[in-house]
């Protein structure tokens, strides 16, 4: 086999008639994703000084962007990032910016903005919004900014469209609302000039959610990106297997507009006062009884209880087995002396089991008022109460409680590996001076629900460790990373095979097959007749029509 130059440096010497080599490459190149720069000029110097470096370089990145993701490990100071962010660029517009979040963080993002010299506004209403807004001088109000949850959003109560900056933090939260909404609620954001959003945990094993996320950005639109490098499973919905000669490619897009940060020494700082305590982590199975399996849809009885598989049977088991799991949690509390816990649970029937069996436990729960729920959290934070019950879905996600609690007991599992990941990360994080130890118990029939979320965990290490070697290559200077994608994405080594069962283009007596960029090697084979089984007349013809829909004329 012979390995020619490539299709375009052929072209070169290609006769007059043909695609010029210079243009094909621009066209080319134009269609490679690479995520525009639509910010502002922002240098580090125009950070406020109490961040640290490495947060200093993002914030400095994100503005210049205008359309960014915050991919970073629990504790390096997203929170921070986001209000120096939205506060630059809503002071260079004269315009309000806007922060949604988690319920569960407003106490750090009101801490972080009182420390910063901020004046942050929660606020759940337009109408409390317009009353900030017109409640002094425009030019003290005009660049004012604010914090609402999501649900204030999803519900309509606030019009995003007012803003002209918005950032949504721990946005992976997104995903306990369902598909649906999750579709739904991103779009709301279009008209905001600069979004942004920041988040511990965007799934790698969720390709779907990062699509979403460069949707919401602006970056490329959500069919097109599915289109572009996925191969669907036409017999499961939202399965999407990367096309592997699109893999690098997809990656390098990625990095183009998102940061993915594991620790300061990743964009070259120190790594001091950031080193991420051991976790040992503990399984703990318990027995039920197998032969209680009782009856189908159709009556007929069964010899004994299958293990979980789909949601229905993984809710029947989380009920059947209530009693046992948290009989099993109780007893790992009473047998670990002083320490300090969170119960991680998802239904109320087990949160009103661990209240019953462990009286001195405090619990979250929705239907508390929000300053009696972030007053439990404030006590149990500050090392005031000793037990903490909630669930994942509700304060799992940004709290910091590592300061003087290292363990945590899960009472039950599921198939949602971002509520268990973000759970287990309000202890194991950065400042957190203990080794971490995690309990989980699940019941015997629960096996393959485990080993589901071990493979998940196994593949977001895989795939966040894999981000995070391009950030220790390119750092924040994505230009390196989108000269790379161009040659990865453009044009292909021109392969020439010969001999006599080949009749794919012949020279003289010689038969050869040749794998090159069609549009170069069919250009060079029109200027001279060489399309097989068509005349010089009838080639001719073909790749004037293609100069003219790419909107090239021949020289």
């Amino acid at each position: 086999m012979e390995m020619l130059g490539s299709g375009a440096s052929a072209m070169a010497d290609a006769p007059d008639g043909s695609v010029r080599p210079d243009d094909y490459r621009a066209f080319l190149e134009a269609k490679v994703p690479v995520a525009e720069r639509s910010g502002l000029d922002c240098s580090i110097d125009d950070v406020n000084p109490i961040l640290l470096a490495h947060q200093r370089a993002v914030v400095a990145w994100a503005v210049q962007g205008g359309r960014r993701a915050l991919f970073e490990a629990f504790g390096l100071g997203k929170t921070m990032q986001q209000l120096e962010i939205c506060r630059i660029i809503a002071e260079a517009a004269c315009e309000p910016g806007l922060i949604v979040a988690p319920l569960g963080v407003r106490r750090e993002f009101l801490r972080d903005a009182a420390m910063l010299g901020i004046a942050l506004h929660f606020v759940q209403s337009d109408d409390e919004i317009s009353a900030v807004l017109e409640g002094g001088p425009r030019e003290d109000t005009a660049a004012s900014l604010f914090l609402t949850n999501y649900e204030s959003v999803r519900e309509g109560k606030i019009q995003p469209g007012r803003f002209t900056v918005v950032s949504l933090d721990e946005a992976s939260v997104l995903r306990s609302y369902g598909s649906k909404t999750y579709q739904t609620f991103l779009p709301l954001f279009e008209s905001v000039p600069y979004r942004f959003v920041a988040t511990a945990t965007p799934s790698p094993n969720r390709f779907k959610e990062l699509i979403h996320y460069a949707g919401y950005l602006g970056i490329m639109d959500t069919g097109q990106a599915l289109t572009r490098f996925f191969q669907r499973n036409s017999e499961k919905a939202n399965d999407l297997t990367l096309y592997p000669h699109k893999e690098d490619e997809f990656w390098l897009w990625l990095n183009s507009w998102a940061v993915f940060l594991q620790r300061p020494s990743d964009l070259g700082f120190s790594d001091e006062g950031y080193d991420l305590p051991p976790i040992e982590v503990r399984y703990h199975e318990v027995k039920t009884d197998i032969a209680d399996a009782g009856a189908d849809k159709h009556g007929q009885v069964r010899l004994m209880r299958d293990n979980a598989i789909g949601v229905t049977q993984a809710a029947r088991e989380k009920r059947a087995t209530l009693s046992a799991r948290i009989e099993k949690a109780v007893e790992i509390v009473r047998s670990s002396g002083d320490d300090h816990f969170i119960l991680w649970h998802d239904l109320e029937d087990e949160r009103r089991a661990i209240e019953a069996s462990l009286p001195e436990a405090e619990s979250v729960y929705g239907a508390q008022l929000l300053d009696t729920r972030e007053g439990i959290i404030s006590r149990f934070a500050e090392g005031m109460t000793r037990l903490l019950a909630a669930k994942p879905v509700m304060l799992g996600s940004g709290t910091n409680l590592q300061r003087h609690c290292h363990r945590a007991i899960f009472c039950g599992i599921g198939f949602k590996f971002n509520d268990l990941i973000q759970a287990i990360h309000r202890l194991q994080r950065f400042q957190q001076p203990h080794p971490v130890i995690i309990d989980i118990i699940y019941a015997e029939t629960e096996t393959e629900i485990l080993r589901d979320l071990q493979e998940k965990w196994a593949r977001h290490n895989e795939l966040t460790a894999r981000m995070s070697e391009l950030i220790r290559r390119y750092g924040l200077d994505h230009a390196a990373a989108a000269n790379e994608m161009l040659d990865r994405s453009i044009g292909v080594t021109r392969t020439v095979e010969s001999g006599r069962s080949i009749a794919v283009r012949e020279i003289g007596r010689r038969k050869i097959a040749v794998f090159a960029d069609a549009v170069a090697e069919g250009s060079s084979l029109a200027a001279a007749g060489r399309l097989i089984g068509v005349n010089q007349q009838r080639s001719s013809a073909i790749f004037a029509q293609i100069r003219r829909d790419l909107g090239w004329q021949a020289q």
